[in-house]
C-alpha cells in the first residue's frame, strides 16, 4: 500500500530542457590533449612577443628565424587548438544557434588574421599572444566543463551486465543451456543456488529465499515458492527452482528500468540555458558593435586602419574569457572540496539546483539504514538467553545466509563461541537443523513448528507480536521437546542518520522516506529517526512517479538512494544522492556521490552548492557586466574625453577580468559551511503519516 504525501501547490519544474549540444564529437581527452600542447606552444610565443618585451622590460635572445617564430607557432595553435572551436561554430550555425562556440570562433579567427596581416605589412600590433592565450583558456575551460559532467551511459552497461549470458531451459528430461535472448515466453527455466534468475517468471517448483534487495528495496531474503513471481536478475539464496517465462528480453522489469534511466538521461541545466543566451546576446553585441564602431570611425573621416583596429578590438575583448570560465572554475573549486569532505559531484547542474531544495527524500535500505541484520530481541523458554544463541550461532556458523550473518555477529559481540555441530543440513525456504551433542535443534520460519505439530509458546506469541508491530523478522528455536527460543530481527540505522534529518529540519527541508518495505517496517523507522512523511511498499517505477508527483506539485526535490531500483528515482529528482556502497547503476545514475556512505554529507552539500550558485552568479555577472564597459570603450565611445582601449589595453583588461573570476573561485575554497541559509518552505496540510517529527 502507497501512503502519498500532498505537497506545495505550483508549477511543474522540469529538470531539464533540450539544447544545442556544444560538444559533439568531442571528449575530454581531446581537450586535455590541445591544452597541454597550445600551452607549451604558448610559452615562447610570450617570450617573443614583442608587446610583452615592451611592458616586462626585457629582450628576448634573437637568432635566425626568431622573428618568424611568433606567427609560425601561433599558427599551430590556431590550427590545432582552435578547431574545436570552429568546428563548433560551423554547427551552431547550422543549427540556427550562434553561441558560445561562434563567439569564440570569431575571436580567435579575427585576431589570427589580423595578427596575420600585420606581420605581411598592414600597420597595426599583432594578437599573436592574447588569440594562444585565448585558445589556452577556452581548451582549459572545456575540458573541466567535460570532466565535471557525469557519464550517466554507463548505468545501462552496469544494469545489462546483471544479467546473466545465458539461462538452463527445461525441455523434457533434459536441460540445456541457451542464450539470454533465445528464452522464449512459456520455457521452463532452471535456476541453481546462487545463481541470476535471467527472466521474469512465475515458479513452478522447489522452494527458496530470493535476493530481491536490489530491485525492490526489500532489505530481507524473500521466500519462494510454487505460485510466486521472480524476477530476472533477482539472486536464489538456497534451493532449486523451475520457473515458466513470462516476461523475456525488453519485457523483462530490468529492461523498463533500463528504459526509465535513459529517458531521464536527457537533462539540461537553467544555468546552461542561461549561459548559450548570454553567448549569443555577445555574440549579436559584439558584431554589431565591431561593425558600427568600424562604420562610424570610417564617416568621421579616421584612416582605415584605425577603422579596423576598432573593429578588432572589439571583437577580441567580447571573447568570453570569463564567461567561458565563470561555472568550470567554480566546479573545480566546488568538487574539490566535496571529494576532500567524501562527496563525489558528478553532474555540475546539482550545484546549481541545490538552493531550492525543499523535500529530500530517502531510501530505506542502504541509505538510512545498513542494508544488513542485526539481532533486536532474544526471547526464550526453558533455557538461558546465552544458550540460545550459542546454539543458533553453532547451527548457521556454516551458512551464508544474511540472518545467519546476523545471529553470528550478535554472539560475537557476547563473547559467545560455536559449539560442535553434528548432521547439519539445510530445509530450503525454512531454515536450517543439526544435532548438537546428541539434541536435534531445528532453526528457522515460526511457519516450521507446524509441521512438526509444536505449538507456539508464550513467549514466542508474544515475540511474533512485537515484530509484526515493529515490521521486524523473526526466527524460532526448537527440538522435538518444543520451542526454545525466538529471535527477532531488524535493518541497521545507519550512524548518522538521525542527525541528518534533524539538520534538514533546521534548515526547513521537509524529510521523506520511499521504501519497498513493509508498512510497520517503515513506520519503525520513520518514527525512530522522526522523519515527516513515508511511502511504503513502493515498486520500483513507483519511487520516480512520487518523486515526479513531488516536483509537479511545485516541491524541488532530492533523492538518496543505494539500489538499482532508485536509479530512475534519482534521475527523476532535482538532485540524485547515491550511496558510495550502492550498485553501480545508482552511483552512474546520481548527481552526487557519497563516498563515505555517511547521510550527513547530503547537509554539508546543500550548503557548499548554494555557496558554489552563489560564485557562479557573481562570476556570470562580472563576466557579462565587464563586457558591457569594455565594449563601448574599445569601440571609441569614450574618445573624445581621452578614453580609448587600445588592442593591447583591451587584451590586458580582457586577462584581468579571468583574474577576477579566478580569485572569486578559489575564495570557495576556504568558505565556512558551519551555517547553511536556510531554505524557504512552505508550509501545508498533510493527510499521510506522520511520526511525530517535523510536521510537513
Amino acid at each position: 500500500m502507497l501512503h502519498y504525501h500532498p505537497a506545495h501547490h505550483g508549477a511543474p519544474s522540469p529538470r531539464s530542457a533540450p539544447a544545442h549540444d556544444h560538444h559533439a564529437g568531442h571528449t575530454v581527452v581531446m581537450f586535455r590533449n590541445r591544452f597541454i600542447v597550445c600551452s607549451a606552444l604558448t610559452i615562447p610565443i610570450l617570450v617573443w612577443s614583442e608587446s610583452l618585451q615592451q611592458w616586462l622590460g626585457f629582450e628576448a635572445p634573437r637568432f635566425p628565424g626568431s622573428d618568424a617564430l611568433v606567427p609560425v607557432l601561433s599558427a599551430v595553435v590556431f590550427l590545432y587548438g582552435g578547431t574545436p572551436f570552429l568546428q563548433g561554430a560551423v554547427r551552431e550555425w547550422r543549427a540556427r544557434k550562434p553561441g558560445m562556440m561562434t563567439l569564440i570562433a570569431l575571436a580567435i579567427s579575427v585576431a589570427f588574421g589580423y595578427s596575420l596581416a600585420t606581420t605581411l605589412g598592414l600597420q597595426g600590433m599583432p594578437f599573436y599572444w592574447e588569440m594562444a592565450t585565448l585558445i589556452d583558456v577556452m581548451l582549459l575551460g572545456h575540458w573541466l566543463e567535460m570532466a565535471a559532467v557525469g557519464r550517466a551511459s554507463q548505468a545501462l552497461e552496469h544494469l545489462v551486465a546483471l544479467l546473466p549470458p545465458q539461462a538452463h531451459v527445461v525441455r523434457g528430461e533434459q536441460v540445456v543451456d541457451v542464450p539470454l535472448e533465445a528464452v522464449q515466453v512459456g520455457d521452463r527455466v532452471l535456476v541453481r543456488t546462487g545463481e541470476q534468475v535471467p527472466i521474469d517468471g512465475v515458479v513452478l517448483e522447489g522452494a527458496s529465499s530470493v535476493n530481491e534487495a536490489f530491485l525492490t528495496g526489500e532489505s530481507r531474503p524473500v521466500p519462494k515458492q510454487p505460485g510466486d513471481e521472480v524476477v530476472a536478475g533477482s539472486i536464489n539464496l538456497e534451493g532449486r527452482l523451475i520457473v515458466e517465462a513470462r516476461r523475456v528480453g525488453t519485457a523483462t522489469t530490468l529492461h523498463q528500468l533500463m528504459r526509465l534511466v535513459e529517458e531521464a538521461q536527457h537533462t539540461r541545466s537553467r544555468f546552461q540555458v542561461l549561459g548559450d543566451r548570454l553567448a549569443f546576446w555577445l555574440t549579436v553585441i559584439a558584431l554589431l558593435m565591431a561593425a558600427g564602431a568600424g562604420i562610424a570611425w570610417h564617416l568621421s573621416g579616421a584612416d582605415w586602419q584605425f577603422t579596423l583596429a576598432r573593429a578588432v578590438t572589439v571583437l577580441v575583448i567580447a571573447c568570453p574569457h570569463a564567461l567561458g570560465l565563470a561555472i568550470p572554475l567554480i566546479l573545480v573549486q566546488a568538487t574539490g572540496r566535496a571529494a576532500r569532505n567524501g562527496i563525489l559531484i558528478r553532474n555540475r547542474e546539482a550545484i546549481e539546483r541545490a538552493r531550492t531544495i525543499q523535500v529530500v527524500a530517502f531510501d530505506k535500505t542502504g541509505t538510512l539504514t545498513e542494508g544488513r541484520f542485526a539481532v533486536t530481541g532474544i526471547w526464550v523458554a526453558g533455557m538461558e538467553e546465552t544458550t540460545a544463541l550459542q546454539i543458533a550461532a553453532t547451527l548457521e556458523q556454516n551458512t551464508s545466509h544474511p540472518l545467519a550473518q546476523a545471529l553470528l555477529e550478535a554472539a560475537q559481540e557476547r563473547g559467545i563461541l560455536p559449539s560442535r555441530l553434528d548432521e547439519f543440513q539445510t530445509a530450503p525456504g525454512k531454515g536450517v537443523e543439526g544435532r548438537i551433542d546428541g539434541t536435534l535443534y531445528r532453526l528457522g520460519r515460526p511457519e516450521w513448528l507446524a509441521e512438526f505439530g509444536i505449538e507456539q509458546t508464550p513467549a514466542l506469541q508474544t515475540a511474533l507480536a512485537h515484530a509484526e508491530q515493529h515490521g521486524e523478522t523473526t526466527i524460532v528455536l526448537f527440538n522435538t521437546h518444543g520451542a526454545q527460543a525466538a529471535f527477532t530481527l531488524a535493518d541497521r540505522v545507519r550512524p548518522g542518520a538521525k542527525e541528518v534529518v534533524a539538520a534538514l529540519h533546521a534548515m526547513d527541508i521537509q524529510v521523506v522516506m520511499i521504501t519497498g518495505d513493509a508498512e510497520a517496517v517503515a513506520r519503525t523507522v520513520a518514527e525512530q529517526l522522526q522523519i515527516d512523511t513515508y511511502y511504503a511498499r513502493v515498486l520500483p517505477d513507483q519511487k520516480a512517479d512520487i518523486v515526479r508527483q513531488l516536483r509537479e506539485q511545485g516541491q524541488r526535490v532530492a533523492f538518496v538512494g543505494d539500489g538499482i531500483n532508485d536509479a530512475p528515482a534519482l534521475l527523476a529528482a532535482d538532485i540524485g544522492f547515491a550511496i558510495g556502497a550502492g550498485t553501480n547503476v545508482a552511483i552512474e545514475s546520481a548527481d552526487v556521490v557519497l563516498v563515505e556512505n555517511d547521510p550527513r554529507d547530503v547537509v554539508f552539500f546543500l550548503r557548499l552548492a548554494r555557496l558554489g550558485y552563489t560564485k557562479m552568479v557573481q562570476n556570470l555577472f562580472w563576466a557579462t557586466g565587464y563586457n558591457l564597459i569594455a565594449l563601448p570603450l574599445a569601440a571609441g565611445v569614450a574618445a573624445r574625453w581621452g578614453l580609448l582601449l587600445s588592442p593591447a589595453v583591451g587584451a590586458l583588461l580582457m586577462s584581468l577580468s579571468t583574474v577576477i573570476v579566478a580569485i572569486n573561485a578559489l575564495l570557495l575554497r576556504r568558505a565556512r559551511l558551519d551555517n547553511g541559509e536556510a531554505i524557504p518552505h512552505q508550509h501545508t496540510h498533510s493527510t499521510t503519516h506522520t511520526t511525530g517529527g517535523k510536521q510537513p
